[in-house]
């Protein structure tokens, strides 16, 4: 990363039009879960919208990028990096770091567009709230668990979820007025079922909110479950409602909502399976479907993250070791997905897709080559085409347009 003289007049300028154009929309997140692991490995220190494409509003001149890193790896960055990106070319240039925040592997912002949400994926796991007008860091809470990876605002803008991969547990905090965040409200701990094959416990990897804006559900990877919780969104406690288990050993990853909210796509990282999911709004229950390919054929493959055209006609899976991007045709609205092809990601290990906000653009943060490549997206076809060289960015694991 550098140019760190970059005008923050200009950077306010650009946060001020993203945070207007996105008080219509959900909560902007990094499109998927963190997870610098392998299957073999346990945790250490060392979209825009949740997995759906804008499309909702027009590109206008040059967009905010935001980069999380791995700050206790080798050759990581120094904190949340700062870009910027052209909507018509797909161009990044770097400006330097955001804030300085331990361990950022994973980002969201609120919907009000003016907080950001990081992370801290360490031993003693955190998350930390930075106001984007002036680079503020209004402060970090504890998680009550052990290297979070994945966070989320909940669509009312008064909750933070998070995801504590290292304990198995999902943690709830307030956010006041301000975009501040408050002492926890509540902790889940997945305590059954028992871990799936070669898991030695739970390992919560996403929690997300269901497109009914009642259901909370929270994708453990060490338990082969989804649980599905209602909020009590004036205490900000979860209660459990309903589980849907996959095949076993099948380490379940990240979980994406067709915008008809009926059903949901999810990534299963040890097996290198996706699955469609039927989904009751009324009851918040999760049906898992049949195992289906990634289309990264007999090689080692971890899929990591699914993304969903706002438009719900095609989905995008990031495949990490086959190092492509799938992309599927969704099919009787959104009960089946078919297949279409891959295309190479131009970088080594995509932990993480994003939809630019008008869906136009899909950006892939490549964890191992430390690079962030972009992709046009075909409006009519789902077509992917890169747009240049990919952008250096060090152990880049999450990159987050507005």
């Amino acid at each position: 990363m550098h140019g760190y003289g970059w005008s923050r007049r200009r950077f306010v300028g650009l946060l001020a039009r993203s945070a207007t154009a996105a008080a219509a929309l959900p909560a902007a997140a990094c499109g998927g879960p963190a997870g610098t692991r392998t299957p073999a490995e346990t945790p250490t220190a060392a979209r825009a919208s949740e997995g759906a494409s804008g499309r909702e509003r027009g590109a206008s001149g040059p967009g905010p990028l935001l980069l999380g890193t791995y700050t206790s790896a080798e050759g990581g960055g120094k904190g949340i990096g700062l870009a910027e990106y052209e909507p018509g070319t797909g161009r990044i240039t770097g400006h330097g770091l955001l804030a300085e925040v331990d361990d950022p592997s994973y980002l969201a912002v609120h919907p009000d567009g003016r907080t950001l949400y990081a992370v801290g994926e360490r031993e003693a796991g955190a998350v930390t709230a930075v106001r984007l007008s002036d680079h503020r860091v209004l402060g970090s809470r504890s998680t009550g668990g052990a290297a979070p990876c994945h966070l989320s605002v909940h669509p009312g803008g008064r909750w933070l979820f998070s995801a504590n991969y290292g304990s198995g547990s999902v943690a709830v905090h307030p956010i006041d007025a301000s975009g501040a965040l408050g002492e926890r409200t509540h902790l889940v701990t997945h305590s059954t079922p028992p871990p799936g094959p070669g898991q030695q416990g739970p390992h919560a990897h996403q929690v997300v909110t269901a497109p009914d804006g009642g259901h909370v559900l929270a994708v453990d990877l060490g338990t082969d479950t989804v649980y599905t919780y209602r909020l009590d969104e004036d205490a900000g406690t979860l209660t459990e409602v309903a589980r849907a288990q996959t095949r076993p050993g099948a380490g379940p990853r990240h979980l994406t909502f067709h915008p008809g909210g009926r059903h949901a796509y999810l990534a299963n990282e040890l097996d290198d399976t996706v699955a469609v999911c039927g989904y009751d709004p009324g009851t918040g229950r999760l049906t898992v479907g049949e195992a289906q390919s990634t289309g990264a054929g007999p090689g080692t493959n971890y899929p990591a993250q699914l993304l969903v055209t706002a438009d719900g006609a095609y989905a995008f899976l990031a495949n990490r070791g086959h190092d492509s991007l799938a992309r599927y045709a969704v099919q009787a609205r959104g009960a089946r997905l078919r297949l279409l092809g891959t295309v190479p990601v131009g970088g080594d290990f995509p932990r993480h897709i994003a939809f630019s906000p008008d869906g136009g653009l899909l950006f892939a943060a490549n964890q191992r080559s430390g690079t962030v490549a972009v992709f046009r997206v075909g409006a009519d076809t789902g077509e992917l085409r890169p747009t240049g060289e990919p952008f250096p960015s060090p152990v880049a694991v999450c990159a987050l347009p507005l």
